[in-house]
């Protein structure tokens, strides 16, 4: 039985039930493997003329892509697609992202610019664009952000109103920051008919009255096309209103979810990629008749880069296989959007994480490589300006950190999950809360696994207090809220690294003391930032004698045995440098 969205936080999962990149089979690693070679092959030699945005290349590539099926795995056969399911997609996005710039372009036109239409829309609109796209024949994009309308996107002014013969509608306004924008023939699109219904359209490249503003200049992400779309009476015909008038948001916020967790994916396939290039020029770069590799602090940036890529690659994985089996069987608009609407607090999860630990690589990257790290001519400098769109894209991180706890709130109020029930009964057990360490039950990772048990309890203890006190005030407290999805993104980090190390551990102990290392070295480096995030919260919450009972109880949950992580992450390191790459 599948978990519910957010059910994490209260239940205790069996490894046995959790997908992990372990579970990949043969065909998995096949395509992973022929995306590696296409973006080896095609790609990496002609990065400096993407970089340059020579005209037609882009394209040229998404096409030949096309050719070896690489754009169609989300798209059903009897449309020309491949239909080869969202682990699939996930493997093919997490190895493109390794071609720079083409890595956008592809996942645009893949994610966000093809499944609008394949999940929502009608028969008559999936059999005329979608062959297309996913031959690469047509090339999609995606127009939500406008200049007053980026992270409130119900906010956006471009109108759309009925032409006097009731063939079309005729749309008015700016869309702005939309990648392909440059070469796309299909833009799913969004406007307010009459200035009220929010309303999802395809929009086609050749229609009257649109144009297309200047390319940007951006950054990073440079070999990628973005602009600005000007709609000036622009007729777009009823039948490409995708979806329900009125009912766009359904589909701009679902399709935003699988981007979410999609950017996740190419996070951390960049991620890895990141560490083998860095483990590779710290191998090589002698400082005082010594390879830097062998430096202490050197080996300590690897395991922590290692340990945050494992858990990042985990809990992806971990959500991918249960939205693929979410999806299994269901064509129906509402259908699929229910099924991903319920997981979308694990997907901005994903896309925080993912876009962090990627932020957080690439900046020790640098480091690795010192003064040459800045120089154009070595890969960390490009790497570092690449990865920082992505904590902007999909939801600026702060929106998707804000997502979580309304929408944890969101389903208790309606009674899907009972997270009221479970802050109060954690209020009755207060006063007996166990501190003496867990008893040893065979299985590795007791003493983990029991502090993810206490660190769930610590979000009921915030959660449960900050409701009781604000109510429907809590939205004005963005920074308690904030606090709240930090605790709840580090405890699916953390759950999701130890429930891939017991699985692996269960199925081969002798081959699992990788895993179990990174899953430890994971949880006991964000632990403790735990009870900072907790103390920080109950301080704001309450003060005088409450506050101290409440800091005391805190103290309690927050309680662990130290290990020793400098050995810890010696052994981490050693494995990799052995391998001269990221080994799990």
């Amino acid at each position: 039985m599948l978990p519910k969205g957010g059910a994490f936080l209260l239940e205790q999962s069996n490894p046995a039930d959790v997908f992990t990149p372990e579970d990949l089979t043969e065909e998995h690693r096949l395509i992973a493997q022929t995306v590696a070679d296409f973006v080896e092959k095609e790609v990496v030699p002609r990065d400096a003329e993407l970089e340059a945005q020579k005209e037609g290349l882009m394209r040229e590539l998404l096409e030949k892509a096309g050719e070896l099926g690489l754009l169609s795995a989300d798209i059903p056969e009897e449309y020309g697609g491949s239909d080869l399911g969202k682990i699939a997609s996930m493997l093919i996005t997490e190895n493109v992202s390794t071609g720079g710039a083409f890595a956008l372009g592809h996942g645009d036109h893949t994610g966000i610019g093809s499944l609008p239409i394949v999940l929502f829309g009608n028969e008559d609109q999936k059999k005329r664009y979608l062959p297309g796209l996913a031959s690469g024949k047509l090339i999609g994009a995606y127009a939500l952000t406008e200049p007053g309308a980026g992270s409130d996107a119900l906010a956006a002014r471009t109108r759309a109103v009925l032409s006097p013969d009731g063939k079309s509608y005729l749309l008015n306004g700016e869309k702005i920051f939309i990648t392909n924008a440059g070469f796309a023939d299909i833009f799913t699109t969004y406007a307010k008919i009459d200035g009220q219904h929010f309303t999802a359209f395809i929009v086609e490249r050749n229609t009257p009255g649109f144009t297309l503003g200047a390319e940007e200049k951006k950054m990073g992400i440079k070999g990628s096309s973005t602009r600005s779309l000007i709609f000036e009476d622009a007729p777009v015909p009823v039948e490409n209103v995708l979806g329900e008038i009125g009912r766009g948001h359904v589909i701009a916020f679902n399709i935003l979810n699988i981007g979410r967790l999609k950017l996740g994916a190419g996070c951390v396939g960049s991620a890895r990629r990141a560490i083998n290039l860095a483990l590779q020029y710290a191998l090589q770069r002698h400082q005082f008749n010594t390879p830097i590799a062998s430096f202490g602090l050197i080996q300590h940036k690897f395991a922590q880069m290692a340990a945050k890529a494992y858990a990042a690659e985990s809990a992806v994985y971990r959500l991918t296989g249960v939205i693929e089996e979410a999806l299994r069987g269901k064509r129906a608009g509402r259908e699929i959007a229910a099924a991903i609407e319920e997981y979308a607090i694990e997907c901005s999860i994903c896309k925080v994480l993912g876009s962090e630990t990627l932020d957080y690589i690439v900046d020790e990257m640098v480091q690795i490589y010192g003064g040459y790290g800045y120089i154009q001519e070595y890969p960390a400098e490009r790497f570092y300006r690449d990865a920082r769109i992505n904590r902007i894209f999909e939801g600026t991180n702060e929106i998707n950190r804000l997502i979580i706890p309304a929408t944890l709130v969101r389903k208790a109020l309606k009674g899907q999950l009972p997270l009221i029930d479970a802050a109060q009964a954690l209020a009755k057990e207060i006063l007996n809360l166990r501190t003496a360490l867990p008893e040893d039950d065979g299985k590795p990772l007791a003493a983990e696994r029991d502090m993810l048990v206490r660190a769930k309890k610590l979000f009921l203890l915030i959660g449960g207090q900050a409701v009781e006190k604000y109510g429907d005030k809590l939205a004005d407290q963005q920074e308690i809220i904030g606090i709240l999805a930090d605790l709840a993104i580090q405890i699916y980090a953390m759950e999701s690294a130890v429930l891939r190390a017991l699985k692996a551990w269960e199925a081969d102990p002798e081959t699992a003391a990788a895993k179990l290392d990174l899953a430890r070295g994971y949880l006991y480096d964000n632990f403790p930032l735990l009870e900072k995030l907790t103390r920080e919260s109950l301080a704001f919450i309450f003060e005088g004698d409450l506050l101290s009972t409440q800091l005391a109880v805190a103290k309690r949950l927050c309680k662990y045995q130290p290990i020793d992580l400098i050995r810890l992450r010696r052994q981490i390191t050693g494995r990799m440098l052995e391998a001269e790459k990221y080994v799990v």
